[in-house]
């Protein structure tokens, strides 16, 4: 016999919010970072591409649009030093 659905579906949302956590945890720590060297802006844009996928995954898609434009910008920042 399997699981109830609202069980599996509870277990589902927790392990959605767990990564959202971890994702913005990592994302706001490689902001934190971006003084120490350059290759952190890049780890930055990693952490607002996990972050848009929380964002989605969640259902909150402006959240998840937001976060991969700003994974763009910091991209972009990584590749023109001159922007920093």
């Amino acid at each position: 016999m399997g699981l109830p659905v609202c069980l599996t579906e509870a277990m589902s949302s927790v392990g959605v919010t767990i990564y959202g956590v971890c994702a913005l945890s990592f994302m706001m720590v490689m902001y934190a970072l971006e003084r120490r060297g350059r290759q952190f802006i890049l780890f930055f844009a990693l952490g607002c591409l996990l972050s848009s996928a929380y964002g989605f995954l969640s259902g909150a898609w402006p959240f998840g649009v937001v976060e991969l434009i700003w994974s763009g910008i910091a991209v972009r920042r990584y590749l023109r030093p001159d922007l920093i």
